[in-house]
């Protein structure tokens, strides 16, 4: 049984909600004054233990470290804790600041969350101490203070007044980045498209003012769409944006990356190629990349793997070289290098990794799979310098196994334990020379609804096994492992696709793991499965707003199951299908027509356009790969290779051709990486150019009027960024629609740290 999950907030409370048997009182907020306040939220509940958030608000004068206690009632303890060290003596709690929370300006706020246990009750506390001063709620009235204005400032205030502090945001629930502007100026004809982040946090009330050097290029505060056509503009022209909170204008953001030709370029340093003890030479190209603020600065860093020539399928023999693994800013400076080692074979199936802020300190690690050899960033050595396990045909089936951790700002190894699942014996994953039990997948899943798990899996053909993962306090520790051969579980062996997917499928504010066909709960165990097998494409989303709930469309390759099906992901219940037509290599689902409500899906193997019911409604497209949002309008486009279209009942129209870039992957022809991270809601399209010497990210250059936070504070989009290096690329899908007749997207329940 999951827990139930319970809000409560105080404020500065007199006296003390109390929760009993899972039912919540009442707090009742105090209405002295002296110089902070707290609010302390109950998050979740469970038999035995609780979750909680704490946001400390400074109403007096800045702080430059700071320590908050409270005393419990009731025997509670504080078991782990994130964002803040926290101790504990007898019923005393004392909450200390750590490295990138130390400073609070005035009105300013810092927040931090726990795990605790309970026994019986387990009341709110009665008074909260910040710096020795009791909180209460509101300023002292005898010491000085910094209040936000009371006035809206004037039209175009000079540029050197120093702007007040944005109030922060309400907590949610679900930990997010911290993310800024990431405002772009992309030439756009004979003037320059500006565009820029709106905040998951930042629903209503927010408007914004663009600043063109010290000049304000609007008349009035932005309140629509987060773009902004500056026409006549000088190519090359400086940029900042600042938000307008309550009249107020806020403070400018970092200034615009320049796309002046339409894309940005991000320098690459080559890794110098070698020879395999077979004598054969091979050479390195850019590879699949990721996004995660790895420094704290509220700007993505990228993550690139790179791949060696000689990279193999898993079905192939011979010798790989090296995988290495790199990070580097915008500007092209790499942070590090790891290298994985000989033991670490190169190809598409082997080497998946995650790059995403597990621990909450505001800084993204990254996650892989390593062995005997791997060399950190730092150059740390994992196991053996000396050890090779890779047999006569290149396969690396002895040895150890490693999960890492690494720290994402320097590449130094912050966490390693032995892989899960182990490989065993070989042939138990369905063949001996090593094909099907090196067939791994990776993903990242907010199981508990609020903290993000790292997901490593191994086997889908035959046997599946799933092991999820925790980092917290600089260690990662296993949260459990869900195994096709244990009881109750057969239904998930031979399901697994070339990638997987995670999503709220039950809307119990937990993530699921969509492994193929089947789904694993959060929980760790199965919650259903088709039956209808492997397959090499899936996508999770809203792809039929008229009826409740998340839709799944897959294709399949058993020649004796339908090849594609549009299921409810909730219970796995078909609602349509295609005919049986054995290996079906490709399938999309995504509202790319507005001629028809919903999402169409299509595949390589079934003719026509399918609508949300399964009806053809017209011309398949002449791709079906992956997908971007580009022009102006919510319905999306084509992308493949490396092109996007438009699509149209006639014939698709280029919006589009990248040049002087290249394509990943083989047939698959996906990209580096594709998502929203950059500028305003729609898509980023990052490839490598051709001689591998840079990463080339292109922005559109074409203005919108639809208002959508940035898709990276959508949980499902998220965590679809993270895992879409995955084996077989497949492109993100949000949590919600998006497409012509949209609705007011939801407000997202989450906090930035």
């Amino acid at each position: 049984m999951h827990p139930s999950r319970h809000r409560l907030t105080l404020l500065a409370a007199t006296t003390a909600a109390t929760v009993v048997a899972g039912t919540l009182g009442t707090v009742v907020a105090s209405a002295a004054a002296v110089g902070c306040r707290v609010d302390y939220q109950i998050t979740n509940q469970w038999q035995g233990g609780f979750g909680a958030n704490v946001t400390v608000t400074n109403l007096g004068d800045p702080l430059n470290g700071w320590a908050v206690t409270w005393s419990y009632a009731a025997g509670q303890q504080v078991t782990q804790a994130w964002n803040a060290a926290v101790t504990q003596s007898g019923a005393q709690v004392t909450a200390r600041n750590v490295d990138h929370n130390t400073a609070i300006a005035t009105n300013g706020s810092a927040s931090f969350g726990f795990n605790g246990s309970w026994n019986g009750s387990n009341p709110v506390p009665g008074s909260f101490v910040l710096n020795g001063t009791t909180c209460t709620g509101a300023p002292p009235t005898d010491e000085p203070t910094t209040p936000p204005p009371t006035t809206p400032p004037p039209a175009t205030p000079p540029p050197t007044t120093p702007p007040p502090t944005t109030p922060p945001p309400s907590a949610g629930v679900v930990q997010m980045e911290k993310l800024d502007r990431g405002l772009v100026s992309v030439r756009s004809g004979s003037g320059n498209l500006v565009s820029w982040r709106l905040l998951g946090t930042e629903t209503s009330g927010v408007a914004f003012n663009l600043y063109r050097g010290s000049t304000r290029v609007n008349a009035s505060p932005i309140t629509g769409a987060t773009n902004y056509l500056d026409s006549g503009a000088a190519a090359g022209s400086a940029y900042t944006v600042r938000a307008v909170v309550g009249g107020a204008e806020q403070a400018a953001s970092p200034p615009a990356l320049q796309f002046g030709a339409g894309y940005l370029d991000v320098p690459l340093q080559v890794p110098a190629g070698g020879s395999t003890p077979s004598g054969e030479s091979y050479s390195y190209s850019a590879s699949d990349a990721s996004v995660g603020d790895l420094n704290g600065d509220g700007t993505y860093e990228i993550v690139l793997k790179w791949e060696p020539s000689n990279a193999k399928d898993n079905s192939q023999s011979g010798y790989t070289g090296n995988v290495y693994v790199d990070a580097y800013t915008l500007t092209g400076t790499r942070l590090w290098r790891v290298d994985l080692g000989r033991n670490i074979r190169a190809g598409a199936h082997y080497t998946q990794f995650q790059v995403y802020d597990y621990d909450g300190d505001g800084r993204a690690e990254v996650a892989m799979k390593t062995a005997d050899g791997t060399r950190s960033g730092t150059g740390q050595l994992i196991g053996s310098s000396s050890a090779d396990h890779r047999n006569s045909s290149g396969y690396v089936l002895s040895g150890p196994e490693y999960l890492t951790m690494f720290n994402g700002q320097t590449g130094a190894v912050a966490s390693t334990v032995n892989y899960d699942p182990p490989r065993g014996t070989v042939s138990s994953w369905g063949d001996s020379y090593g094909n099907r039990v090196d067939r791994f997948l990776a993903g990242t899943a907010y199981l508990d609804g609020q903290r993000p798990s790292l997901i490593m899996a191994r086997g889908y053909y035959t046997r599946a096994v799933i092991a999820a993962w925790d980092f917290r306090n600089g260690t990662l520790t296993r949260r459990w492992t869900f195994d096709s051969n244990s009881s109750g579980n057969g239904a998930a062996a031979g399901q697994g696709n070339h990638q997987l997917s995670v999503a709220d499928v039950d809307a119990d504010g937990r993530q699921e793991i969509v492994y193929g066909a089947a789904t694993i709960d959060d929980n760790g165990r199965l919650l259903h499965s088709t039956g209808n097998g492997h397959g090499d494409a899936l996508h999770v989303g809203d792809l039929d707003p008229g009826r409740a709930g998340l839709e799944v469309f897959k294709v399949d390759e058993d020649a004796s199951k339908p090849s594609s099906y549009f299921a409810d992901a909730r219970t796995g219940q078909v609602l349509w299908s295609t005919p049986a037509s054995g290996d079906n290599g490709r399938g999309v689902s995504a509202d790319i027509w507005a001629g028809s409500p919903g999402a169409e899906s299509w595949s390589s193997a079934a003719t026509g356009l399918a609508n949300t019911r399964g009806q053809n409604v017209g011309r398949k497209p002449s791709s079906a790969n992956f997908l971007a949002w580009w022009d102006g309008d919510p319905v999306r486009e084509l992308l493949d290779g490396t092109k996007i279209d438009k699509y149209g009942t006639g014939g698709e129209t280029r919006l589009l051709d990248g040049s002087g870039v290249a394509s990943n992957n083989g047939t698959k022809s996906t990209p580096a990486l594709s998502g929203d991270i950059l500028g305003d809601w729609r898509e980023e399209v990052i490839w490598r150019t051709t001689d591998s010497r840079a990463l080339r990210i292109y922005s559109t250059p074409t203005p919108t009027s639809t208002r959508i936070y940035t898709l990276m504070h959508d949980p499902q989009y998220r965590v679809a960024v993270a895992w879409q290096n995955t084996a077989y690329n497949q492109p993100p899908h949000p949590g919600f629609f998006i497409g012509n007749g949209m609705g007011t997207p939801p407000t997202p329940d989450i906090h930035l740290r």
